[in-house]
């Protein structure tokens, strides 16, 4: 919410406000048909009450949110964001579909409209609503396994049925250290059996205390080879106000060593190389990597020093906008990893068509791309930020098996 402006908050309250006294207006036609003055009042209270209420806790948080203590501004933040949604989204809905059924309507008599259509309407409200809830209280934490097979030309034959996990964007600080939800998680990769495990940054929302509980977790992850990671946007900080750049430093310091403390090999702008019978892969790390105004720590061409004769090379980088900008073309490496998008959490999905809003901002934002016989993965994040659900993307577990082509 920091990153937003008040002129932006206003807006939003103000989108608010006329779309619930639109829905209000429409309520009418339906509270119409109740016989109880007090019931209708009762109604009337309850729905003002939630919208001015809802409207001064965004306006009161934006304005205080310097002020609160991190742990409590995380989740109110959330909270908030689950409540404009589930309340924004089906009244919007309810509107649109109230007024066309009045204004076009040719289906129904006279007077069926005064009972139909505001059932109709009531009915079309509720089920966003419900699928909001269900994506809140279900679907965030509803692990899900994408399985992907790849072959690859220059993959050497030591190599060949390479099975390699990718998890992202944790968010640990959003769990509010609820651990068997994410050891759940670790136990289904764990039965997948991987010979490398890949984690594409986004471990922290914004600070290191978010992993204190963390680290009997994390050391339940058992690839057969190792655990590589890389940093994300949000475990540098950037988006929290510090008493000094100390402060800032110690807690990226911190974040670092939780994964040194729990076998994670970190890569900051280097490349580990796996060697298996006198043949080897090269698995390359960058720290944060894209557009404005996300910042740019990443060096990919220091990164691939020495990698010259590795035939085959993983790209472990957080933001997919790095892929077009600085790998196809420019480099030969075979398989690149990123996270950062979530999908926006949201998506519609028929059959194999998937579509969500934040493809107008991401041109790779989810699964498998191919150029040049060069690929992306995308991988949908294990956790959540912000929104407190997930609608139409479960969060995602990767498994890939790579193959000699």
């Amino acid at each position: 919410m920091k990153s937003y402006s008040l002129f932006t908050i206003i807006l939003l309250c103000l989108a608010i406000f006329v779309v619930d006294f639109l829905a209000f207006y429409w309520l009418q036609s339906i509270t119409a048909l109740i016989a109880s003055t007090f019931l209708k009042n009762t109604i009337n209270i309850l729905f003002w009450f939630f919208t001015l209420g809802l409207i001064a806790a965004i306006i009161t948080l934006k304005l205080r949110l310097d002020d609160i203590q991190p742990r409590r501004k995380q989740l109110l933040i959330s909270s908030l964001y689950g409540l404009t949604i589930s309340s924004f989204i089906p009244k919007i809905i309810f509107v649109i579909v109230m007024a066309v059924f009045y204004f076009t309507n040719y289906v129904f008599s006279e007077n069926e409209s005064h009972i139909v259509i505001p059932l109709i309407g009531l009915f079309v409200g509720f089920l966003p609503f419900f699928v909001i809830v269900y994506g809140i209280f279900k679907a965030r934490y509803h692990f899900k396994v994408h399985h992907v097979s790849l072959k690859f030309k220059h993959l050497p034959p030591a190599f060949h049925g390479l099975k390699v996990v990718q998890i992202s964007d944790l968010h640990l600080g959003s769990y509010n250290h609820k651990f068997h939800i994410l050891e759940r998680a670790i136990r289904k990769i764990n039965q997948l059996e991987p010979d490398l495990l890949f984690f594409t940054g986004d471990l922290v929302n914004n600070y290191a205390w978010e992993l204190r509980g963390w680290r009997k977790a994390f050391r339940h992850f058992s690839p057969k080879i190792d655990k590589y990671a890389v940093l994300g946007n949000h475990d540098y900080g950037d988006y929290s106000k510090w008493d000094s750049e100390e402060a800032k430093k110690e807690n990226f310091n911190a974040i670092k060593t939780f994964y040194k403390e729990n076998d994670f090999k970190l890569l900051l702008n280097e490349t580990e190389i796996i060697e298996k019978e006198n043949q080897n892969i090269a698995i390359v790390g960058v720290e944060n990597w894209g557009n404005p105004p996300f910042k740019q720590y990443g060096n990919l061409q220091k990164a691939l020093e020495g990698t010259e004769q590795i035939p085959f090379k993983i790209l472990l980088s957080h933001d997919p906008s790095h892929w077009p900008e600085e790998v196809i073309e420019h480099t030969n490496i075979a398989l690149t990893l990123s996270g950062h998008t979530h999908g926006m959490q949201a998506a519609f999905k028929l059959k194999n068509k998937e579509w969500s809003p934040i493809k107008y901002k991401y041109k790779h934002w989810a699964g498998l791309y191919e150029q040049n016989n060069q690929f992306l993965y995308v991988n949908r994040g294990l956790g959540w930020l912000g929104f407190p659900g997930r609608l139409g993307m479960r969060p995602e577990i990767t498994l890939m098996e790579l193959k000699k082509a």
